[in-house]
């Protein structure tokens, strides 16, 4: 058994920010941080008092977590970042939100009192004194205080204050995991005071100390346990009014905090069971439970659901089938075949999420260089005669400006370029699209085909995949490639409106350029030429995908099973240490970075390109260590120089490390590993949720039983509600056998 915490969060925008650079703007962009570790920078949004970011995360962390904060900031290119406000959640406000956070919420100023982290060890005892009981406070170390110098890091010292009386260890220079072991006493007496405060300080030459935080107990509790040790949180000061609440602009956000208890593997069998049988190509038929799942799922939960079987039946070996069956489902059901999957069904959302998954890094290759060559060229591009602005284009090679036609002629010629570009780059990939990829539209072609086989319908076999490839994978990425890892920052005007309109040319093609679509903005008509080529070009690359035997598909996705994928890759700074000289900038060099499942391996130069943050590579390295039996329990932050490692300042090289190793926040990506156990749970979860919708489907199958009708759905039901009964025992025995609170007591003793 084990407890499984994430957030859903998205950053969506703010508003009325304050102005912090002399134009009369700002730059914002956001961190978040878990108890003050960062894990998210949004991109940054340029020259704006309300910036629109957009941009969604799920993070898995650990269930003990205590808040999540949102620090707008300001971006400076020639000094230190600026902090505009920030908003912090706890787990306790989270938690009151079963359908999680949404809405405004106001940014509040950032008190240097409060931004406080790190724990701090003590042992606390009532030992026997000539003249009474006395209160011991051994003073034993701390780690991952805030670094407040500008050194990054800070000379801790420590304060413990009991009863009107004030004793200080001494001050441990230049560290955030300081060694004291320093033990104080104080008389207890009847009536005195009943707290002990002990707080961290930074201890600073020519200016006021810098708080570092505070843990305080109470001592009548104290006193009856007799003796206390561990590690504490420290605590910010009393947290003052913030009287200019408000003033500092808000922002939007969206966040749902979800904990799930995940039960060992064998629990969830006889679902997993049941579920694959649904879809095993032998045993398809009407009227099963993924249909009944399809009916009695919610279009606000659709997405979660398809994610969940998705994945679900990927570590199963069954996605191909899974969407086969959703394929037969939407055909069975469809009339018109230029509506179909055009809805938001199961299938639809399901085939999104297999794309994300299984073609990620295929889509990069193809657009990867195109989007970057939009982004460097900057060039202003407008089809639309009504939004012409000639003044921005500049002056021709003749020194006048530019006519509307010229501009228009200019731009289709750019656009025209560019998405021809795109469709060669296509048509080169079909042996580098995944095999599974390849599989699956394989089978989505050949059931189009047999639903619609008419000569009138010859081409909604091709629109049928093209609906999946361009229309809801290629064409997202295009408008918005910070979403999809294309790019690290979000496109200017110019070059999102370029975008944009790259996305409408490939939109059209993959409509196979009908009448309706080119009716639809008749201003789009230069590119027509290179669209109708485009369509001859897409339909030959479809034929040739879809061509591939049941031997070479083996062959290809046993090729591709022998190669690691990659779980991050993309440059990455190395410290390079000279001597024992500070670090400054030329101390580091750049290297690009692969690391698999199976190596972490470097060059100098990259083969590929990818998004080079801290807090990616971190998580890429905790996903991949997770299930090391050998992961350390705790690690030197720092390193062993002359003759002590220079964070704890401790002199033997092999000693234990100061600080506990963060191993279980970390980000979801297209690319993490399967987690079999956790979608197992999640699918349980949203099948109880349903269960008496599907109690009401069992009772009307009753009677068409009794009739003759074939009984395997009503007793695919029947099985389907032991299974959950059987879940639900088994969550109600561990909770019966989880351990106490009394763990807890030693944090009781905070006050």
């Amino acid at each position: 058994m084990a407890k499984r915490s994430s957030l859903s969060i998205r950053i969506v925008e703010g508003k009325n920010l304050p102005a912090k650079d002399i134009t009369g703007s700002s730059d914002p962009y956001c961190i978040v941080k878990v108890d003050n570790e960062p894990i998210i920078r949004t991109a940054t949004v340029w020259k704006t008092l309300c910036p629109f970011w957009g941009e969604e995360y799920q993070v898995h962390l650990p269930p003990t977590f205590h808040s999540v904060a949102f620090y707008v900031m300001d971006e400076d290119a020639l000094s230190r970042d600026d902090v505009i406000g920030k908003v912090c959640l706890t787990r306790d406000t989270l938690a009151a939100h079963p359908k999680g956070f949404s809405g405004w919420a106001h940014l509040t100023e950032v008190d240097p009192n409060e931004e406080v982290q790190g724990e701090i060890h003590l042992r606390l005892e009532v030992v026997p004194g000539p003249g009474g009981p006395r209160l011991r406070c051994s003073v034993l170390e701390a780690r991952d205080l805030a670094p407040k110098d500008r050194n990054g890091a800070s000379d801790p010292f420590v304060r413990v204050h009991y009863n009107g009386r004030t004793q200080v260890t001494s001050i441990v220079k230049k560290s955030c995991y300081p060694r004291w072991n320093e033990a104080f006493e104080f008389e207890l007496e009847e009536g005195a005071v009943e707290e002990l405060s002990v707080e961290a300080w930074d201890w600073d030459f020519v200016s006021r100390n810098d708080f570092l935080g505070k843990v305080v107990f109470n001592v009548p509790r104290l006193w009856a346990a007799g003796q206390e040790e561990g590690w504490f949180r420290l605590q910010p000061d009393k947290i003052r009014s913030h009287l200019d609440e408000g003033n500092l602009g808000s922002l939007q956000l969206e966040v749902w905090l979800r904990d799930e208890t995940v039960l060992p593997s064998g629990c969830y069998q006889p679902l997993v069971q049941l579920l694959c049988r649904e879809v095993k190509p032998l045993t398809q038929g009407p009227g099963q439970l993924i249909t009944l799942v399809e009916e009695t799922t919610s279009t606000a939960c659709r997405q979660e659901v398809a994610t969940n079987l998705l994945k679900l039946f990927l570590g199963q070996g069954l996605a191909k089938d899974f969407l086969d069956l959703l394929f037969q489902l939407e055909l069975g059901r469809t009339s018109e075949a230029n509506t179909l999957f055009r809805s938001n069904s199961l299938a639809s959302k399901s085939m999104e999420c297999f794309l994300k998954v299984a073609g990620m890094q295929y889509l990069h290759n193809i657009l990867g260089p195109i989007v970057d060559r939009v982004f460097e060229e900057k060039k202003y591009v407008e089809m639309d005669p009504s939004k012409v602005e000639v003044k921005d284009v500049g002056c021709s090679g003749l020194h006048r400006p530019q006519t509307e036609a010229e501009v228009l002629e200019q731009s289709a010629q750019t656009l025209r370029s560019h998405l021809g570009a795109l469709l060669s780059a296509l048509c080169r990939s079909v042996r580098a699209c995944p095999a599974v990829v390849r599989a699956t539209f394989r089978q989505l072609f050949r059931r189009v085909r047999e639903r619609f086989p008419s000569a009138q319908h010859e081409n909604v076999p091709f629109i049928a995949v093209t609906s999946f490839l361009c229309l809801r994978f290629f064409s997202p990425a295009i408008m918005a490639p910070k979403l999809f890892h294309l790019r690290e920052r979000h496109a200017d005007a110019r070059t999102s409106r370029t975008l944009l309109l790259l996305a409408k040319a490939v939109q059209n093609v993959g409509n196979m350029d009908t009448p309706v679509s080119r009716a639809k903005e008749a201003w789009m008509e230069p590119l027509q030429p290179t669209v109708r080529q485009g369509v001859a070009q897409l339909k030959d690359f479809i034929a040739k995908l879809v061509d591939i035997e049941e031997k070479e598909e083996l062959d290809l996705q046993r090729a591709l099973s022998l190669q690691a994928p990659p779980v991050k890759e993309g440059p990455l700074f190395i410290h390079r240490t000279k001597g024992k000289g500070p670090l400054v900038s030329s101390s580091f060099k750049k290297l690009h970075f692969s690391l698999t499942t199976e190596a972490l391996n470097f060059a100098k130069t990259p083969s590929s390109k990818s998004v080079n943050e801290l807090n990616q590579w971190l998580s890429a390295l905790r996903k991949v260590s997770i299930n090391n039996p050998g992961l350390l329990g705790s690690y030197h932050p720092g390193v062993f120089r002359g003759d002590k490692w220079s964070c704890c300042h401790q002199k033997n090289k092999t000693v234990l490390g100061c600080d506990k190793t963060r191993s279980r926040v970390t980000l979801q990506e297209w690319n993490d590993p399967l987690d079999h156990d956790l979608e197992a749970q999640l699918i349980y979860q949203h099948l109880l949720d349903v269960e008496d919708t599907l109690r009401e489907k069992h009772q009307a199958l009753k009677g068409t039983l009794e009739t003759g009708t074939d009984p395997a759905p009503r007793d695919s039901l029947a099985q389907l509600f032991q299974v959950l009964r059987d879940l639900q025992q088994a969550h109600s025995s561990s909770l019966a056998a989880a351990p106490s609170s009394a763990h807890r007591r030693l944090l009781e003793l905070q006050a």
